[in-house]
């Protein structure tokens, strides 16, 4: 087993979790949920950041302990990486005795080899970044607290590794990702380096770890937080240690880069182990074209979203929406739009075509065997080409991309099935109709499992539909002959339009012109019913001819959704329909009801209910 270490940062515990927070970390889930799937022996870490100033600030405020108000703080973070289904192998708080012995005992070993030395500073100290500021950074005006503080501090004597750095660098291409942040890091090293204060006096700050070499002061926080990729890789346990560190990839938002890349770097040097295989700097995210700021109240609550739309596609837009290094921007719009395309036209729609044309055809069995024409190996072939490239994707810290091609691959799926037309296949040759469902199949699988590190649970609801979630990531595990199980629909359409019109609504408090009133409504009868049958009316492209249950009576619909569903697709569903209109003649066809859907442009969405939920024949109030 190859082992696979990856870490994300640890938290600021008096933050409020946001969707940074949480793209971070599903990122890291992701990856490392791929790595398990080709058995490596997988470290994931995550955690929080608990010492420093505003800590003890903010404990003070409230009149509480610090330890006790980090107590508190803390569900936060464990609440919501639970609600996102993040599977995290250890979960790392710096107030643990076990970090504090190995900061302590770092600390000591860098001391004893002369890295360390105690100076007077006299400079401009910045309260809410803990740390010593420029003049430069002043005039900035992006620093609003701060004080000139002269003071007796212990430095860590940075510049000594500083061309050492460079060289590292240089010569490991992948140590700093993207390049650009790489060149960012190399641009920063062409200026002397500055040797770090690593040191608070206790009669400023008391919450922090103490130096084990003078017992007035705590560490800097950084000098403290950073050291917890080694804590939790086992830095007191020797086997464990040899066995995952170095790390293969710390996940970090490019706000954290210089830290990362040129303080951690360092001290590792300076105290002899091993630097982290690689350092990955992804973007921020964006409220529309602004960064996201709590004092301009634009920042997007993760567990909002989740609670609205589900955990998975959240994760599915987060990894979708972002490519690794540059920034990326939060529309509801364009979430909204992804999960309609991606989730509920691409991916959920195959799947209620093939499991629809099994239940209607081939009493729900899986077909015993793969479609060998041209058009079915081509599917096979590419769905064996997909399995590898995903693999390479992801091993590049390519997500969106992968993403991407597993999509294009559902979508030629759907071609395929738009091509071979298993539902006319059935006439003439329904052993080949049976084939290429079974290839249908396979590919849903396949694509499936690929995409269950980003939606481990609507992914193992189709994998539980197949009898096939103890399946392997390898093409033409699906076993023939097993009854498939029946399933909601997996990604339901949400309508933006109704949501825009939600928004102006409250926004406004606009009364809309169209408006009936209450005994006008009460006198349209809305009833649920079953197609049992439905069939393109000939010469007429947009129309079907539906056949709809209504407890034990039929009647027949005329309606122009022929552009939008195939009539094996509906058969089964059950709809609402306008049971008491006057009957009309469409096409010259008589039609004795309406059925609900909704449109937006060309989009259009049939109203759909719950088959195992809701009988025929019921009243909608």
């Amino acid at each position: 087993m190859k082992k696979f270490y990856l870490t994300t940062p640890i938290y600021y515990v008096n933050d409020k979790p946001h969707i940074g927070h949480a793209y971070t970390t599903i990122l890291a889930d992701v990856v490392t949920r791929f790595h398990r799937k080709t058995n490596d022996d997988v470290l994931f870490l995550t955690g929080l950041d608990e010492h420093g100033q505003k800590v003890q600030q903010a404990a003070d405020k409230r009149g509480v302990d610090p330890k006790v108000h980090c107590d508190d703080m803390a569900p936060r973070f464990l609440d919501l990486w639970e609600k996102l289904n993040i599977q995290y192998d250890d979960f790392i708080r710096t107030t643990e005795s076990r970090h504090i012995l190995v900061v302590q005992d770092l600390l000591q070993k860098v001391f004893d080899k002369g890295d360390i030395y105690e100076d007077e500073y006299e400079g401009l100290y910045s309260v809410s970044e803990e740390r010593f500021i420029t003049e430069k950074e002043a005039d900035s005006g992006e620093f609003k607290d701060i004080k000139k503080l002269k003071e007796k501090n212990y430095f860590f004597k940075m510049s000594k590794y500083q061309e050492a750095l460079i060289d590292h660098i240089n010569q490991n291409s992948n140590f700093i990702q993207p390049e650009h942040r790489k060149n960012e890091v190399l641009g920063f090293l062409k200026k002397p380096l500055d040797d770090l204060c690593i040191s608070r006096p206790k009669a400023r700050l008391s919450w922090g770890i103490e130096l084990p070499f003078d017992s007035n002061y705590v560490t800097y926080v950084w000098f403290d937080a950073l050291i917890n990729y080694v804590t939790a890789a086992g830095y007191s346990n020797e086997e464990k240690f040899n066995k995952y560190w170095p790390a293969d990839y710390h996940l970090i938002g490019k706000d954290i880069l210089t830290t990362h890349a040129v303080y951690w770097p360092t001290m590792l040097m300076s105290a002899g182990l091993p630097l982290p295989n690689g350092i990955f700097a992804h973007g921020w995210w964006l409220s529309g074209e602004s960064k996201m700021s709590k004092s301009v109240g634009n920042v997007v609550d993760p567990l909002g979203l989740i609670k609205e739309y589900g955990v998975d596609p959240v994760r599915y837009y987060l990894m979708r929406e972002m490519v690794l290094g540059n920034d990326a921007s939060f529309t509801m719009e364009s979430f909204i739009k992804r999960y309609n395309s991606d989730l509920a036209n691409d991916f959920g729609n195959l799947l209620s075509r093939v499991t629809n044309l099994l239940t209607k055809f081939f009493d729900g069995k899986i077909p015993k065997c793969e479609d060998n024409s041209k058009e079915g190996l081509s599917i096979k072939n590419n769905g064996i080409e997909l399995i590898k490239n995903v693999s390479t994707k992801i091993e590049k810290m390519k997500v969106n991309e992968a993403i991407e091609i597993i999509l294009q691959f559902i979508r030629s799926v759907n071609k395929y099935l738009e091509i071979m037309a298993p539902w006319k296949l059935v006439k003439s040759d329904l052993d080949l109709a049976g084939k290429v469902l079974f290839t249908s199949a396979e590919a849903l699988r396949v694509s499936s499992l690929l995409l269950s590190p980003i939606m481990p649970n609507r992914t193992l609801i189709i994998l539980k539909t197949f009898c096939a979630e103890q399946s392997s990531l390898k093409w033409g595990e699906l076993t023939p002959n097993k009854t498939i199980k029946n399933h909601d629909v997996l990604f339901p359409r949400i309508d933006i339009k109704k949501i825009k019109n939600e928004n102006v609504l409250q926004k406004k408090n606009i009364q809309p012109d169209n408006v009936i009133t209450y005994d006008q409504f009460k006198n349209i009868e809305l009833k649920t019913a079953k197609i049992v049958s439905a069939e393109k009316v000939e010469g007429a492209d947009k129309l079907l001819k539906i056949q709809v249950e209504i407890n034990n009576e039929k009647r027949q619909i005329i309606s122009g959704i022929a552009e939008h569903y195939s009539s094996e697709e509906l058969i089964n569903k059950i709809i609402i329909v306008v049971t008491n209109l006057k009957p009309a003649k469409i096409f010259g066809i008589e039609s004795y009801g309406m059925l609900l859907a909704a449109k937006k442009g060309k989009d259009l969405t049939l109203i759909t209910l719950d088959s195992e939920k809701v009988n025929t024949g019921m009243t909608i109030y």
